[in-house]
């Protein structure tokens, strides 16, 4: 397969500029990122979600910065040529200035991301600008934040009420003049998303926030079904069910193992009749 160079923030200011949408996946560990890169994936996130989606937590808060650094590098390594934005995971960037940026180095360094991702609004504006001046693009991410689920009163649609889309369109703007390069708009009314995202010059990635965003995210296993929660989502598609093909070689692996017809002859190896000879004797 040819290879392709991973996409700058430059280039994909320009994919806004000129309608076109920009693909992202949110993945954690090799095989992942690598078949997304074989895909076509313009962008992959590392999300914190793997709290939930990989290592069995009921939320987010659990992740801890190391988890983010492992998991990035080896995202990384099995997409070398894609756009790797990594999360700074809950309370890693809202005490000192120099234990953020402490953070940021290693998922930068030691995980080899290309920007990092904040969750939040003008409260963290000042966060995104010395980070931003610090050298690092930063992804904004707004509406429903994970990391402040129990703050918001659960997992809600935002910006229903006048009073919620025009403090969601201060935080937008507020990230953007703080430097972040694309912002993440999760479960956002399908209007306010196509005004945050006409009003600002940066990329908006969609999820569950409608189509006229810049671009859309799904996580790796909602959309092919593997391992991801079984309760049915409105704004997850499912394009393969993988989970299932799973479950039924693995149950037939089982069933051949206790029927002892795995493995086969053609699994088995053998040796030259001679040392069968010299170890065993002659069974005639």
């Amino acid at each position: 397969m040819e290879q392709r160079k991973p996409l700058t923030t430059a280039k994909m200011r320009k994919m806004k500029q000129d309608g076109m949408p920009i693909t992202m996946v949110t993945a954690y560990d090799y095989p992942s990122a690598m078949l997304s890169e074989e895909a076509g994936v313009d962008v992959i996130l590392v999300g914190d979600s793997l709290g939930n989606v990989v290592l069995g937590y009921d939320s987010t808060l659990p992740v801890t910065l190391d988890d983010m650094v492992y998991h990035t590098r080896a995202t990384v390594r099995g997409a070398s040529n894609t756009f790797v934005v990594a999360d700074m995971p809950f309370l890693t960037y809202h005490g000192s200035l120099d234990v953020t940026l402490k953070g940021v180095a290693r998922l930068m360094q030691e995980g080899g991301a290309k920007a990092v991702k904040l969750e939040g609004g003008a409260e963290i504006a000042a966060t995104v600008e010395a980070i931003t001046k610090a050298g690092v693009p930063v992804v904004g991410h707004l509406g429903l934040t994970p990391q402040s689920v129990h703050q918001l009163g659960g997992f809600r649609v935002q910006g229903r009420s006048s009073e919620q889309a025009e403090k969601l369109m201060r935080d937008a703007k507020a990230i953007e003049q703080a430097g972040a390069c694309m912002v993440v708009l999760e479960l956002v009314t399908e209007e306010l998303a196509a005004w945050i995202t006409k009003e600002l010059s940066i990329p908006t990635i969609g999820i569950g926030s409608g189509v006229h965003c810049d671009g859309q995210v799904l996580v790796y296993h909602d959309l092919l079904q593997y391992g991801s929660a079984s309760v049915p989502r409105k704004f997850v598609k499912t394009y393969a069910n993988i989970g299932e093909t799973i479950r039924e070689g693995i149950r037939e692996y089982v069933q051949e193992v206790k029927s002892r017809t795995f493995p086969a002859p053609e699994n088995t190896f053998h040796m030259d009749n001679d040392v069968v000879q010299y170890l065993y004797g002659d069974k005639e």
